[in-house]
């Protein structure tokens, strides 16, 4: 070997060097890759996603999937450049900058609690909109989601307590809490009745207790307690939810059809293979989500064949439905209802564009 060969060996073994160092570097991206869909109406792990009690439920076949993304780098873990370049040679990936989908920095713990809390009232939200569809009985209560640390509540409010009265007023919605606190000026000590969440072997209690109002903090002539409240609605039956370890609020179209499917007569889908994905409101109305490139491909995928989306994200879809698959727009709980309806009996249903 001549020395200009071996400096050339050397040069070449450096570079590959450098690259395969570079390729596991890590790199502020998101990649945003389609994801797991679920079966509404199946299990998971021996667990029903959907399980109904207390009341008489029906046979139900085939699939009504809510669909996912998996999502990986910032505060979801190491993303490499080497994970990079394969997201961009996919063209069911994305990837972006992490400024561009946290323009803030967060903590990975912060965006699962965030994203388990949008969760579950996305579940609250599915059980209020599928009872209003169904015309049956619904129980509506509050409830503290969180409390400031450092704030006026903080070691006298539990998050998951059920705020029942604040000075004397009975509260049936979060509006009324802020209402409630409002009503008095800042310094005022406030009598909350609260009733604890049942745990096995102790049923709900009540306990009363007075949390003094203060300052808020970006608002100093406004009087807060420090806690976030939410409007959770139940069945008058119980109705629990099986799925772990999923986060955001996607999945609440699906949760309401997979629920009105369980509790009506025949099958909703006719046996066959429909996915989704949709935020949904008590009332029933169909909202946009992120990630709807992906969870079409993930869906298609798994062999759906119908998907239902918000209309709003229609606009998204343009050259990237999956051949085989028709997305439909829809923007109610009863759109949808009407959609898989229609095109098991074989009609023509509106479409999402395509190329």
């Amino acid at each position: 070997m001549t020395r200009r060969t071996a400096a050339l060996v050397v040069s070449i073994v450096a570079l590959l060097l450098l690259v395969g160092a570079a390729s596991v570097l890590p790199v502020p991206y998101v990649r945003l890759a389609p994801g797991t869909p679920y079966n509404t109406l199946g299990e998971v792990d021996g667990v029903e996603i959907i399980s109904i009690s207390g009341t008489t439920t029906y046979p139900t076949s085939g699939n009504l999937d809510l669909t996912t993304v998996s999502e990986s780098g910032g505060p979801y873990g190491t993303l490499t450049m080497g994970d990079v370049l394969l997201g961009l040679r996919n063209p069911a990936v994305r990837i972006l900058p992490v400024e561009q989908v946290f323009p803030e920095p967060v903590d990975q713990t912060v965006v699962k609690e965030e994203n388990a809390q949008a969760f579950d009232e996305s579940q609250s939200a599915a059980v209020s909109a599928a009872m209003s569809y169904l015309h049956r009985p619904l129980v509506s209560q509050v409830t503290a989601s969180s409390v400031t640390v450092g704030g006026p509540s903080d070691g006298i409010i539990t998050p998951g307590d059920e705020i029942v009265s604040v000075a004397g007023v009975t509260v049936k919605n979060s509006a009324g809490v802020g209402a409630a606190v409002r009503s008095k000026p800042v310094g005022t000590p406030l009598t909350l009745v609260l009733r604890s969440a049942p745990t096995e072997g102790s049923p709900a209690a009540d306990r009363t207790v007075t949390v003094t109002s203060a300052p808020r903090p970006d608002k100093p002539a406004v009087p807060y307690i420090g806690v976030t409240v939410a409007t959770e609605y139940r069945a008058s039956f119980p109705i629990t939810f099986g799925l772990k370890d999923v986060g955001g609020p996607s999945a609440g179209m699906m949760f309401a059809l997979g629920i009105v499917d369980k509790l009506t007569s025949g099958t909703l889908n006719g046996g066959k293979h429909v996915a989704g994905t949709g935020t949904i409101d008590p009332a029933g109305a169909v909202g946009a989500i992120g990630g709807i490139a992906q969870k079409v491909v993930g869906a298609r995928d798994a062999g759906a064949e119908l998907f239902l989306a918000p209309v709003e994200n229609c606009a998204d879809l343009v050259g990237v439905v999956p051949e085989g698959l028709t997305v439909t727009p829809v923007t109610s709980l009863s759109d949808a209802v009407k959609a898989i309806e229609a095109w098991v009996a074989g009609r023509a249903v509106p479409a999402c564009p395509t190329p």
